[in-house]
């Protein structure tokens, strides 16, 4: 098939292990893109130059920039392209052979048209599927409710989207602070500014988990507390129409997350030389920490969550593994999430 109106941009830091595997997923579609680059960003020396051969190899664009995350690479290759629509790929994950074709296919004529996005297949590190099936056995397709989407998390992979360009400048790309949530943050602001979305039923991508993931780092921590932040500041309380967003959606969302990951840190096996607390522990605890004092400060928050919060930020403070495992093995006796 003729080449389409597409560009395919894929962040790379430091992903030599994955990144060929990725850019064969990009090469060998039935739909090539029209243009293709991959954004080196700030990756260690070997690192650049195993990409570097690796292009010249297979012959595609490499942007070298400084690190700034994700989003900023993302950034940085749609701003260095043209092409009406963009198409992202994470280095670790993979196209299937007509990912741009479908997706291109279900682009609207509609001016106002911002995204279309598909269901993934579920992968480990070694692109081994787990499941055929992600995204739609999760909230609501395609996007139409804006408390739904801070609620829930929004299941739109930018590895499984076509984004118009227009609608991508137009709420200047991703947000740089995150380097975790700014897919969700990406959308969410394109939803909000009046840009549609289409949800195609069938997958397009396969999404490989593994333990080197962002999703398993710190980074995705600390900005998941940014953005919550980011969404309390932008949907205050609105008593009038009630609506109250951290009551309501982002306890909900996030709460288990904020002091879930503290308790793991603390309860770790325990060695021969006593008790490991996990790295970062202490960032951890003030995350905890400043997240219970944003909702003991709320007052249209109830008297008991903010009980136990308060309760649970002080079991925290005590770095004791005895309490904080009574407390899991408390909240899963009851049969309650932190």
């Amino acid at each position: 098939m003729s080449a389409s109106d597409v560009v395919v941009v894929i962040p790379f830091y430091d992903g030599s292990k994955f990144i060929r595997r990725a850019v064969e997923s990009v090469l060998s579609q039935t739909m090539p893109p029209a243009e293709f680059v991959v954004v080196n960003d700030g990756s260690k020396p070997e690192e650049a130059a195993f990409l570097q051969a690796l292009a010249e190899e297979m012959h595609f664009k490499v942007l070298d920039k400084d690190n700034g995350g994700q989003g900023s690479a993302r950034n940085a290759g749609v701003a260095a392209t043209s092409s009406p629509y963009v198409c992202f790929l994470d280095q670790d994950d993979l196209f299937l052979p007509d990912h741009i074709e479908v997706l291109r296919k279900a682009v609207s004529p509609d001016s106002r048209f911002g995204w279309a996005y598909a269901d993934l297949i579920e992968a480990d590190g070694d692109a081994q599927v787990v499941r055929t099936a992600t995204v739609k056995a999760y909230t609501m397709h395609p996007k139409a409710d804006v408390f739904r989407l801070i609620r829930e998390d929004m299941f739109v992979l930018p590895s499984a989207s076509i984004i118009s360009r227009p609608a991508f400048e137009a709420v200047e790309g991703f947000d740089p602070q995150f380097m975790g949530y700014e897919d969700d943050d990406l959308f969410l602001r394109m939803f909000r500014a009046g840009y549609t979305n289409i949800f195609v039923d069938r997958p397009v991508t396969i999404w490989c988990m593994h333990s080197a993931s962002t999703s398993f780092s710190i980074r995705m921590s600390r900005s998941r507390f940014r953005y919550f932040k980011k969404l309390l500041q932008t949907f205050p309380n609105d008593p009038p129409r009630n609506r109250f967003v951290l009551r309501d959606q982002l306890i909900p969302r996030f709460h288990r997350a904020f002091i879930g990951e503290a308790f793991q840190a603390i309860c770790r096996p325990r060695t021969a030389r006593g008790t490991v607390f996990g790295p970062h522990l202490d960032e951890l605890l003030k995350i905890a920490r400043d997240y219970r004092d944003i909702v003991v400060g709320d007052p249209f928050v109830c008297r008991r969550r903010k009980w136990i919060v308060r309760l649970q930020a002080s079991i925290l403070a005590t770095k004791s593994p005895v309490l904080c495992e009574a407390a899991l093995l408390l909240a899963r006796l009851t049969r309650r999430s932190l």
